[in-house]
Parts: structure tokens; C-alpha cells; sequence
């Protein structure tokens, strides 16, 4: 079955910048024909993703703080207004305060944990909901991404990883609800790459160096290694698959002591 993408459409919520899993996505993506529509969390990300965004094909550029129901809702308006409907939904958001990126989990303020569950695993469910309508008929594809850290510890990780747990739950619970209507949802769990958001954990860098040493190819993972895994999930050479989660990581996930 082909991967070409040309009559599709997609939305990708978290390009930070060109390190941005996200982006690595939607370069994909786009390089298969999808028209798709980029979101930028703040203003002060917006030059930067309306650069990015020079890059692909005639994309949609909006604003969308994940946390605002109404930025959502607006969203979604101009995607049916521009698209008329929706084929793919890449949900690459994910944040923490730095200062609870570092020491023990237990220190982890009521308010940090909040806001990292708010942002980093509610907020799937909130945009998902939202999209069904414009996927109707056309059995969409939802793809998240993940990381080890919510199965297995990872220092300093800490409260990001407890949220990255919740997002993979909510992966199969979307799964459920939503397979009777034809539609998909799984989740990305990428090996550690120098991000936006990877630079809040502190000793990111011996990570990477573990990584390297211990995992079965002996080597970091590449962005575009994950948006061509986000570009597998959401053709239909993965049509029988959903409500799992697929390592991108150099195996590492399968090794022991």
C-alpha cells in the first residue's frame, strides 16, 4: 500500500523550533503530499514556526495554547473553514517547570504536577475530542509521542514522566472509544534528542552518552527517524494497528543490566 499522503490533511500541535520532534513530523508528512497546519504555543514561538513553515507546502499557521478550550476551539474552526475536514492529528506537547526537572520526585509541587499533567497528557484528550468531528468518514490517525521515562525511571525526569505514563493510558483509552468509528490512536516513544524541552532535564547529556554505549545499535536516534515512523502510523501501511506504542529509540528500551 502506498504512503503517498496527497488527499489527506493533518494538524501537528508542539513545533518549538527545527530540533522539534514535531517538525521532524511534519516535514515528513508533508513530503508525502499532506496538507497540514501547524500550531505555535505562544507568541514568542511564532516567527520562528512561520519559518519553519516556509518549508512545506501551503501550510496553516495558528496560534494554540492547549491549555485554553477557547484556543482550541479556534483551531479547529479555521481547520474546518481552510481543510473541511481532518485526516491526522500529531500531538507532540509536552512541559514541566525546570525546577522540577531536577532532585527527587517527591520535592514535586501540587501546582507542577497540575500543570505538567494539564499540558503534557490532558490536553491529547482535549484536541482528540475536538477533531472527531472533522475526521468523520475518514478514519484518522492520532499519534502522540512518549519517551521511556514513563515506564521505567529516568533521573530527573521526575513529574514528566508520571505525565508520559498518563499520556500512553490515554492512548489506549482513546484507542477504545474511538476504534468503532474507524479511527486510530497510538503513540511514538522516542530515544532522547536534543530539544527544546529535553534541555529542562538536567544531565540530558549523560543520558545521551548512555544511550550511545548501551543500546543495541550502539547509537542516538535522528528526528527524522521519528517522522518517518509518525509518517507509517498515519498512512494506511499501518491501517491494523492502534492503541500501541512503538519504540524509535536504537532498541534500547529492550535492554536489561
Amino acid at each position: 500500500m502506498p504512503t503517498k499522503l496527497t488527499d489527506r490533511t493533518g494538524v501537528i500541535f508542539g513545533v518549538a523550533n527545527k530540533r522539534s520532534l514535531a517538525w521532524s513530523c511534519a516535514k515528513a508528512l508533508d513530503s508525502q503530499g499532506m496538507r497540514l497546519c501547524l500550531t505555535y504555543a505562544t507568541d514568542r514561538l511564532e516567527a520562528g514556526v512561520r519559518k519553519l513553515a516556509e518549508e512545506l507546502t501551503n501550510p496553516l499557521i495558528l496560534r494554540c495554547d492547549v491549555t485554553s478550550p477557547e484556543e482550541i476551539d479556534s483551531v479547529f474552526e479555521e481547520i474546518e473553514r481552510e481543510f473541511g475536514h481532518l485526516d491526522s492529528l500529531l500531538h507532540g506537547v509536552a512541559f514541566a517547570k525546570r525546577e522540577e526537572l531536577a532532585g527527587d520526585f517527591y520535592h514535586t509541587s501540587k501546582e507542577g504536577y497540575m500543570l505538567a499533567h494539564e499540558v503534557s497528557a490532558y490536553s491529547l484528550t482535549a484536541v482528540a475530542r475536538r477533531a472527531l468531528p472533522l475526521m468523520e468518514g475518514r478514519e484518522g490517525t492520532i499519534v502522540t509521542l512518549t519517551y521511556i521515562g514513563s515506564e521505567r525511571v529516568v533521573r530527573n525526569y521526575n513529574v514528566m514522566g508520571i505525565a508520559k505514563a498518563a499520556l500512553e493510558a490515554s492512548v489506549r483509552y482513546l484507542a477504545n472509544d474511538i476504534g468503532r468509528l474507524g479511527h486510530r490512536v497510538n503513540a511514538i516513544s522516542a530515544g532522547p534528542i536534543r530539544t527544546l524541552s529535553a534541555s529542562g532535564v538536567e544531565g540530558f547529556s549523560k543520558i545521551l552518552d548512555h544511550i550511545e554505549a548501551h543500546s543495541p545499535l550502539r547509537r542516538n536516534i535522528t528526528g527524522e527517524e521519528v517522522g518517518n515512523t509518525c509518517l507509517f502510523l498515519c498512512s494506511n501501511m499501518s491501517h491494523g494497528i492502534t492503541g500501541s506504542t512503538i519504540y524509535v529509540d536504537s532498541g534500547y528500551h529492550i535492554m536489561g543490566v
